[in-house]
């Protein structure tokens, strides 16, 4: 199964985040894995050549890194006695700080809560989606105000053959490693797994056909992650998972069962596509996150090239 080495925790003003924190403290744990928190806080410009009166802006940067870094240590504290938390105070654009802060530190998950404003009908946006389409490694988005261990977890996947032969492949990578982690994830909070997969089939008459190869390619699909090794093959036969052959665009079937599940956390790959909007995110990805309101654990293919650089 799958196992995080160097999970990266990112924490916002927020009471939010302390939920983030409990759950990467958790995975943490679970995976043996190395953890670091970070913040990220805005640079204060220097206003040259113009009078001013206030506080230096010199000065107002380093309170504000001081102030966070006071925070990250109050929030990790409790943790420390049973593992080391560094904790790392990052200025600049939050989804750029970060995204360079993964590649420093081969970090290969970032768990964090949105920071989506109250006014906005949406779960995730503004940085978080710039984040979900540059970063490299998977990104768990943790609901705020959710407690408890999750219930049901919802792995969406493409099974569909109607792509072009150079992206079969890729697709089915991507897949199994949707289902890898959405069963790990199900391990580790005790949870049903659920494996969706919406199809639209060319005409009525091919409908039969189209749901015949679709069955067998979600057969296929378990018994490659299966293959893995013996954990994975364990832990499906453990969570026994429930499969869904829904007909419609996943645009819309996706989140609609994720509602009638009452899924705690979606697991779904992120494709990149060019020539549409989200240039380094697939546009069902992008439609289907704009409408589920649960955490969400987003993976990009194998393979998948950020165009942040380390160096700003």
């Amino acid at each position: 199964m799958k196992r995080f080495k160097h999970i990266l925790c990112i924490l916002e003003a927020d009471a939010s985040s302390e939920l983030a924190l409990e759950r990467a403290v958790a995975l943490a744990e679970s995976n043996q894995a190395e953890l670091t928190v970070a913040t990220v806080i805005p640079h204060v410009p220097a206003l040259a050549g113009m009078p001013y009166a206030g506080p230096d802006p010199v000065d107002l940067q380093k309170a504000l890194r001081k102030e966070s870094e006071e925070r990250l240590t109050s929030l990790t504290a409790a943790h420390q006695d049973s593992m080391r938390i560094p904790h790392k105070v990052l200025t600049g654009t939050p989804f750029l700080e970060i995204i360079r802060e993964v590649l420093r530190g081969d970090h290969d998950l970032i768990i964090k809560c949105p920071e989506s404003p109250d006014w906005l009908d949406r779960f995730l946006a503004g940085d978080d989606m710039q984040l979900l389409r540059q970063c490299p490694c998977p990104v768990w988005f943790v609901k705020a105000h959710t407690t408890g261990a999750y219930k049901c977890i919802l792995a969406a996947v493409d099974v569909s053959q109607f792509h072009a032969p150079e992206e079969l492949e890729k697709r089915r990578l991507l897949n199994v490693q949707v289902v890898e982690m959405a069963a790990s994830l199900a391990l580790s909070e005790s949870a049903e797994l659920h494996v969706v997969h919406a199809w639209e089939a060319m005409s009525e008459l091919a409908q039969d056909l189209a749901v015949s190869r679709t069955i067998q390619q979600l057969e296929r699909l378990l018994s490659d992650v299966a293959a893995q090794n013996t954990a994975a093959r364990d832990a499906l036969n453990y969570l026994a998972p429930r499969t869904h052959l829904v007909k419609g665009s996943p645009r819309q079937e996706v989140p609609l069962l994720a509602r009638q599940l009452e899924a705690d956390c979606i697991v779904m790959g992120t494709v990149a596509r060019t020539g549409i909007r989200g240039f380094f995110m697939g546009n069902t990805a992008e439609t289907i996150l704009e409408q589920i309101d649960c955490s969400v654990l987003a993976i990009k293919p194998e393979g998948f090239a950020t165009p942040v650089s380390v160096e700003g």
